[in-house]
């Protein structure tokens, strides 16, 4: 299990990296519905890390992270069905994916 402090900066490197994510998603006016949900819905249940990491709760800092996941996979499907989506989206997308992935990872 990491430590406090990692968690914290993970938490916080994710915060940014879903922000980057949906700054990408909301400059490109191609990019489909369904992604454009997905990365909405990371955007406003990343909001809650600060309370999470302060519970210090770690069940729900799992629970948390594997909600994120969840919504990080269909995202990443969302991309991969998409036809034309720009390389800085899918690149953000393709992040935003893989840090939660390795996040779950070091948590479970």
């Amino acid at each position: 299990m990491l430590q406090a402090s990692e968690i914290q900066k993970r938490f916080t490197h994710l915060e940014q990296t879903i922000e980057k994510a949906s700054q990408a998603c909301h400059a490109d006016a191609t990019v489909p519905k369904e992604l454009m949900d997905c990365v909405d819905q990371l955007d406003k249940k990343s909001g809650g890390a600060k309370k999470i990491i302060e519970s210090k709760d770690e069940k729900r800092m799992r629970q948390w992270i594997d909600d994120l996941e969840q919504v990080g996979d269909r995202a990443e499907q969302a991309c991969q069905r998409a036809t034309n989506v720009n390389a800085k989206v899918k690149s953000a997308v393709t992040s935003v994916h893989a840090e939660l992935s390795d996040l779950k990872k070091q948590l479970h």
